[in-house]
């Protein structure tokens, strides 16, 4: 790569192109002084418009004596200054004494324009000073910024070989210490501001006015479409014309489209769409995979459309989108046509076989001639030769035109990419694809506003937008969070595709021998947005202040006020400490070890009292603070600090002094109390006065120790924080037993037993004539007591997994963990709750708990585990020796409990593995998934007997035939797979399976009938969706009517109906799907066993087949 001087490499590289080693000229000698034709040798036509072009020589002599860096004369090229600089014997970071260092310097960067830059391609040359043939040369382009005002090579040329005559010259380069050094400058015109940008600190609001979207992973294309809408201003207004003052952005796409366009008129940084996707149901994982945007921008249509209904917008996309067209079959020799009229949205245009766009659109409205075999058969007239083929009624003010880039090769029996060239203009008229009976009277002259363009394969790819967003403004490339400006050979040359001389991805005018060879083009234009130049001033009208609804500013303002408080917080986080504090109420709520939980990842942090404090803050007004909090007066209080002992365990170690604290500060305090602790971890102290102590803590005997008392309470199997005691160091621990019969309001004889809590996995009984020095009790320690039970009921306790003694709770809370339980059919089930388990209890157990908890048999519960997305994974075998540590993943998410799904069962678990567990789609009569069956039968019943337990659960038709098929579906979505009625439960596939109520008409169908598969996709029939069926052909039945009986058999509306496009799909020669016309007898076509009929329409269930090429997509808010 060409490099900055202070750079190195091992080879010196074109930065643009490939590696561009220094080459010794010796064929067909060129003089360095010849400088129109040394230039056209050496300096490769970029495609980029000259604006200059100068020559610098410089001679030098006394070549061993020269400096060690030094600069040649200045001279003016395209308004700025130049000079060469030389390191004659290398730079500083190439070895010295082996190569010589020349580079292109901008000769007074720092006088230069704020923000100047300047793009210039370049050669530099060694020459011998009597020789201007024999010559070194390399060459690079570069853009000259303020930080990047040198380029060139740091290794030039060997120096030892300049001093010997090679590669057939007589005299060396560099000849008794002379040389000669030229560098050829062409400064380039850039009309977009950005050619050979960096893009480091590139800001696309200030440099284009507009600002980019955010990719989630994979939705580059999302981003694409919804900048030209964006752009299309009167789809804007329409938008923002929904009401949705009463939404919220997760559950109303409408709201959250609105959102994304106010983000991108008023944001200065690129916007994200994260809440856009969750608005259309979208998981993380939706947002990493490639959709058609085609059909994205279908279905988001048809979301709003419904959403403008009744509303100021309503209307809106019918006027901007919507355009008629004719598919008709004319008679040649009787009077008789049969035409249909319908809606668009878009058209699908071909460009295999078309070199431009216009003939594209003539190839979509070339006339068929049906005559010889094909002859069309007209009502009332026979057999007669015809004309059919489709003509426009009108076009819409906006029209969306997406080019075939995506087709079934027959040869490869696969989709494929189509990266022929297609030519596209600036503007067309489309007034010859008319209809004659249709509306002239407006201009049909349509102008280029957009060209949504992919990259890449059939597999993956990237996709970015080329917008004019009005008459006045420069195309913009808007490529996610990026937007520049690009020149007009940028939208159309390097988008039609095919094959070219590309370099810098510009198809030169010259080819020269030193360019990079003939590529495929994998970058074209899939989509072109054109709008009708009549229409363009209402459809890109300037945007106003009022357009914008005022709920709307309000929110995101708020919300953008918020934002920056928080970011104000985090970016001033390090001037504040926080600080929490535990009082004697949350050590009484607090259950486990310690005062309080603070990092333990099988349970939630306490919740305790937290203060943000700025660690300038004086440590009395944060203790005011604190008294305030605790409704205490701050003289009746004092604060230990926690510290993390040694042993893990965190306990209060010495109360801040007050004696010598009105100067300290807060951080001070933590520095000198808790040095090693981010934060401070605070316990509230309280004096409780009395009448014959008047000081605070005056009660309190130098020396003393301050201990925590913790209750073990078998029967209720609970640790309870009781309160804390100041104790003396030479009493005795048994001294404890009134001190705790007062504050248990016991009788004082009640006997107890002690227990030191040391650590997690030690707590150790205590000896109650010990002292509490020879104990080792220091402030801060917690003794646990319970009152003494008997042998046998100890015994009773353990037998029912339940502890007897502090020892065996603390265990329980050491292995605790929290479980969430979630029933697994959500329609018999509806209850969630937790549990509170121990890891080492067994599968026995934990089905006995949740047994409890739900007043059900143990042994006729079944678990099931759950995935890291929190969804069912597998069921949980019953087993004796499993532990619940062995049964739970860990949780990736901090503090987020263990989850586990249940079934009530109406067996024992152990009677279930003679059954087999089936879940059935049931379609009914009409062809709609309407719910899911769940049923556990014995593998030894047969399909029939399944069938006979569907129909006791649904409700089949009015004119039913009792009759129920079950079957699976193929892997291409295409034919249903029908299961033998004889068939045992047990041998069949571990597949998804389906049942539909035969149709009468099938069952009653005569001998001359035909019974077809037919099935659902979208637009290609490798995907395909939804689920196939069975349908009757009749002998003579025109198309039209057909159709009628497949609308009531799939039970759609007219509405819908209108939008399916019917085809026949061949299996033989792997033809492309032939359209059914209204007029046509589909019965007559020799159907192969493979031959389907095809209902082309948009997937709204979401269900698309596993072969089908990708996943439908499906917005649901």
């Amino acid at each position: 790569m060409a490099m900055q001087r202070n750079d190195s490499m091992e080879e010196v590289l074109d930065e643009k192109g490939p590696p561009q080693n220094v080459v010794m000229e010796v064929d067909e000698p060129t003089s360095v002084f010849d400088y129109e034709n040394f230039a056209a040798k050496h300096l490769p036509d970029l495609g980029q418009e000259v604006e200059d072009f100068q020559v610098c020589t410089w001679k030098l002599s006394r070549w061993k004596s020269l400096e060690k860096k030094l600069t040649g004369p200045e001279f003016s090229c395209g308004g700025h200054k130049w000079r060469i600089l030389l390191f004659p014997l290398g730079n500083s970071n190439a070895p010295p004494n082996e190569s010589v260092s020349i580079y292109l310097d901008y000769a007074d960067p720092k006088n230069a324009p704020e923000g100047w830059h300047a793009c210039a391609q370049f050669a530099l040359v060694m020459s011998n000073p009597h020789d201007p043939t024999n010559y070194v040369v390399s060459h690079a382009h570069h853009r000259f910024t303020a930080d990047e005002c040198d380029w060139g090579f740091t290794r030039f040329h060997d120096l030892r070989k300049l001093f010997v005559p090679s590669d057939g010259h007589k005299r060396p380069i560099i000849e008794n210490e002379e040389s000669v050094i030229s560098v050829y400058v062409r400064v380039l015109k850039d009309p977009t501001g950005v050619l050979w940008h960096n893009f480091m600190n590139y800001d696309s609001k200030k440099e284009t006015g507009f600002v980019g979207l955010k990719n989630q992973g994979a939705t580059c294309y999302m981003n694409s479409l919804l900048q030209s809408l964006f752009c299309t201003n009167y789809f804007r207004k329409a938008v923002y014309q929904i009401p949705t003052d009463q939404d919220t952005p997760a559950d109303s796409v409408a709201l959250a489209l609105q959102r994304v366009f106010y983000n991108l008129q008023t944001q200065n940084t690129s916007v994200g769409t994260t809440e856009l996707t969750r608005s259309f149901g979208w998981n993380s994982l939706d947002s990493f995979m490639q959709h058609d945007v085609q059909e994205f921008n279908r279905v988001l249509q048809e979301k709003l459309e419904v959403k403008m209904k009744g509303t100021a917008a309503d209307g809106a996309i019918t006027k901007l989108f919507v355009g008629k067209m004719k598919s008709y079959i004319k008679c040649v020799n009787v009077p008789f046509e049969s035409s249909r009229e319908e809606d668009f949205y878009d058209i699908q245009l071909n460009v295999k076989g078309n070199k431009n766009l216009r003939d594209s659109f003539r190839d979509y409205v070339a006339v068929e001639t049906l005559e010889g075999e094909n002859k069309y058969h007209a009502e009332g007239h026979g057999l007669q030769d015809a004309k059919k083929g489709v003509i426009f009624e009108s076009f819409p003010n906006v029209l969306h035109l997406q080019l075939k880039r995506f087709e079934y090769d027959i040869q490869r029996d696969a989709m494929v990419k189509i990266n022929d060239r297609h030519e596209f203009p600036f503007e067309i008229d489309l007034a010859e694809f008319l209809d004659e009976s249709a509306d002239r009277s407006q201009s049909h002259l349509y102008k280029l506003h957009g060209v949504l363009v992919h990259s890449g394969d059939l597999h993956g790819g990237h996709y970015f937008a080329l917008i004019k967003p009005d008459r006045e403004t420069r195309w913009l490339k808007f490529d996610d969070d990026r937007v520049t400006p690009v020149t007009d050979k940028e939208v159309l040359e390097e988008n039609y595709g095919g094959e070219g001389m590309t370099i810098n991805g510009v198809v030169p005018m010259n080819p020269q021998r030193n360019q990079v060879r003939t590529l495929k083009r994998f970058t074209n234009a899939y989509m072109l947005v054109y709008i009708r130049d009549t229409a363009i001033d209402e459809v890109l009208a300037p945007f106003d202040d009022s357009d914008i609804p005022t709920h709307l500013k309000q929110r995101i303002e708020e919300e953008r006020i918020q934002q920056e408080a928080k970011k104000r917080e985090r970016e001033e986080q390090h001037l504040y400490l926080t600080a929490k504090v535990i009082s004697d109420q949350s050590f009484r709520n607090h259950q486990g070890f310690d005062l309080a939980t603070f990092d333990d990842k099988n349970w939630p942090a306490s919740d305790l009292a937290t203060f943000r404090v700025l660690k300038t803050e004086s440590y009395m007004i944060f203790k005011s603070r604190v008294a305030k909090w605790i409704l205490i007066p701050e003289q009746q209080i004092r604060l230990w600090v926690l510290v993390n002992r040694q042993n893990k365990t965190v306990r209060p170690d010495a109360p801040v002094p007050e004696n010598d604290t009105s100067n300290l500060t807060v951080e001070q305090v933590r520095n000198n109390m808790a040095a090693r602790q981010t934060d401070l971890r605070l316990y509230v102290d309280v004096w409780e006065p009395s009448p014959t102590v008047k000081v605070p803590f005056g009660d309190v005997v130098p020396g003393s120790i301050m201990i925590f008392l913790k209750y073990f309470d078998v029967q209720n199997q609970t640790l309870t924080g009781i309160s804390k005691v100041y104790v003396q160091r030479n009493q005795k621990v048994g001294d404890l037993a009134g001190i705790i019969a007062e504050k248990m309001k016991w009788a004082p004889n009640v006997p107890i037993k002690l227990y030191e809590e040391i650590k997690p996995g030690m707590i150790e009984m205590m000896k109650p004539k010990s002292t509490y020095a020879q104990s080792e009790i220091q402030d801060g320690d917690i003794i646990c007591f319970q009152t003494e039970i008997s042998e046998k009921e100890a015994h009773d306790f353990e037998s029912q997994q339940l502890a007897s003694n502090p020892i065996q709770f603390y265990d329980f809370l050491q292995n605790r963990v929290l479980i969430h339980f979630k029933p697994k059919d959500q329609e018999k089930d509806k209850e969630e709750f937790d549990l509170t388990l121990s890891k080492k209890m067994n599968y026995e157990i934990l089905s006995q708990k949740v047994g409890e908890r739900l007043n059900h048999e143990p042994i006729k519960l079944r678990f099931t585990t759950a995935n890291a997305q929190g969804l069912p994974k597998a069921y949980l075998k019953r087993a004796l020796n499993q532990t619940i540590f062995d049964i739970i993943s860990p949780s990736y998410l901090s503090n987020q409990p263990a989850l586990l799904y249940y079934e009530r069962l109406d067996m024992s678990i152990v009677e279930l593995e003679t059954k087999r567990s089936l879940r059935v789609v049931w379609t009914g009569i009409h062809n709609k998934e309407e719910n899911t069956l769940s049923f556990l039968l014995p593998k030894t019943n047969m399909v029939h007997d399944l069938a006979d337990q569907i129909s006791k659960q649904v409700t089949l038709s009015p004119n039913t035939t009792g009759r129920i098929r079950i079957f699976e579906i193929t892997k291409d979505g295409k034919y249903q797979r029908e299961c033998n009625s004889s068939e045992m439960l047990g041998n069949l596939h571990d597949v998804e399976f389906y049942a539909e109520e035969i149709p009468r008409e099938e069952l009653e169908a005569r001998e001359e009938d035909k019974i077809i598969n037919v099935f659902h996709y979208s637009k290609e029939p490798a995907r395909a969706h939804g689920v196939p069926f069975k349908f009757v052909l009749k002998p003579g039945e025109k198309f039209t009517e057909t159709k009628k009986r497949l609308q009531e058999r799939m039970g759609v509306s007219d509405k819908d109906i209108a939008r399916y496009r019917f085809t026949l799909i061949q299996s033989a020669g792997f033809k492309q799907p032939t359209y059914v016309e209204d007029d046509d007898i589909i019965f007559d076509h020799k159907f192969q066993p493979d031959d389907v009929l095809g209902l082309d329409h948009v997937d709204k269930s979401g269900r698309a087949r596993a072969g089908a090429a990708e996943k439908a997509i499906v917005i649901k808010g």
